[in-house]
């Protein structure tokens, strides 16, 4: 049976039927875990392949790193 087919046979219910209906499946939506969505998990796991133990560079320490690339990056 389609969807269409359902919701043509659901029109076709008295009012009490139909509300008993929707009970019975947001009941049942109610039972379904819920997923994270894929983006959110990946980049969850992304989060946790970058964590360490060693503290963040300071201020200072990361325009040294982008000194240093920058120089390479030219006078090589």
């Amino acid at each position: 049976m389609s969807l269409q087919e359902l919701k043509e046979q659901a029109r076709q219910l008295p009012a009490s039927d139909r509300l008993e209906l929707v009970r019975a499946i947001v009941e049942s939506l109610q039972d379904v875990p819920t997923q994270p969505p894929e983006r959110s998990r990946i980049i969850k796991q992304m989060k946790g392949l970058l964590k360490t133990d060693q503290p963040s560079p300071t201020d200072e320490e990361v325009e040294s790193i982008l000194e240093e690339r920058r120089l390479e990056k030219y006078f090589e």
